[in-house]
């Protein structure tokens, strides 16, 4: 995935790691470059660097955790790649079908895989699922993802990299607008932020604005005409940022701790 990770989850699990890029959002894909340095760095996870791997032995994690937690799956890859199996992919809603005290979110590039798929899996309430959009050319996301029956569906505008003044809402639960950060970071225009903000606010639909983005984004915030835009679903909680994430950002040389989120 491009982006660094979605701050309102709690827990990362990564049943699978690693992915191929599709669209202009990948170009600069923060996964990539995390698995390439988790890699050099002898992690045995990443032994295949960023290639799609299956991890069978994260697969039950969830199921150990007691207490209620936010999972986002499969940060460090797209869970709904073409190399990963269906079986595989079926043994994971299965997990999270046994799991119901976790709200988990998928994120993907490719809905149109997960909409093919969708029939013939379960999708209890706590399974939500959202579609990368960073430009006008891959709105058509969103329609496949409305063809799934997931309880909430959701966009992600991360980076948003181009003016999408057209999204059409309806079926969708909430949307997130970020610009791209790191090294090589595209800038985002304020108009493009605005235009989607408009857009949500007429239809009724949450809207979280993350962040400008840039080589420094913290330096930059997310302030979008004066005020943060932190809307969230109803059914979600509003949990801190995790801080193995923000540990994991900012370190130079990740600890075990940090290791471990990842790999999981």
């Amino acid at each position: 995935m491009s982006h660094r990770g979605i701050e309102w989850a709690e827990e990362g699990w990564n049943p699978t790691t690693g992915c191929t890029k599709v669209s202009p959002g990948c170009v600069h894909c923060w996964a990539q470059r995390m698995a390439r340095r988790l890699h050099g760095m002898g992690q045995a996870r990443y032994v295949n660097g960023f290639r799609v791997t299956t991890h069978d032995d994260l697969l039950e994690r969830p199921l150990h955790w007691v207490k209620p937690r936010m999972v986002y799956v499969s940060f460090m890859g797209d869970l709904f790649h073409e190399e990963v199996p269906d079986e595989f992919v079926a043994r994971v809603f299965d997990v999270m079908t046994r799991a119901p005290q976790h709200q988990f979110h998928l994120l993907t590039k490719r809905p149109e895989r997960l909409a093919r798929m969708s029939a013939g899996l379960p999708w209890p309430a706590n399974v939500w699922a959202g579609a990368t959009v960073e430009d006008e050319a891959h709105v058509g996301r969103a329609g496949w993802l409305r063809q799934t029956p997931a309880v909430l569906k959701y966009l992600v505008l991360e980076p948003l990299l181009g003016p999408i003044d057209h999204l059409d809402l309806a079926g969708i639960g909430w949307v997130i607008v970020g610009g791209e950060s790191g090294p090589g970071a595209r800038p985002l225009h304020p108009d493009w932020a605005r235009s989607v903000r408009d857009q949500c606010l007429a239809a009724g639909v949450p809207f979280w604005f993350k962040q400008w983005g840039g080589v420094r984004r913290r330096e930059t915030g997310r302030t979008l005409d004066g005020r943060e835009w932190l809307e969230r679903p109803e059914r979600l909680a509003q949990p801190e940022r995790p801080e193995w994430l923000e540990r994991l950002e900012q370190s130079a040389a990740p600890s075990r701790l940090e290791l471990g989120a990842v790999a999981s």
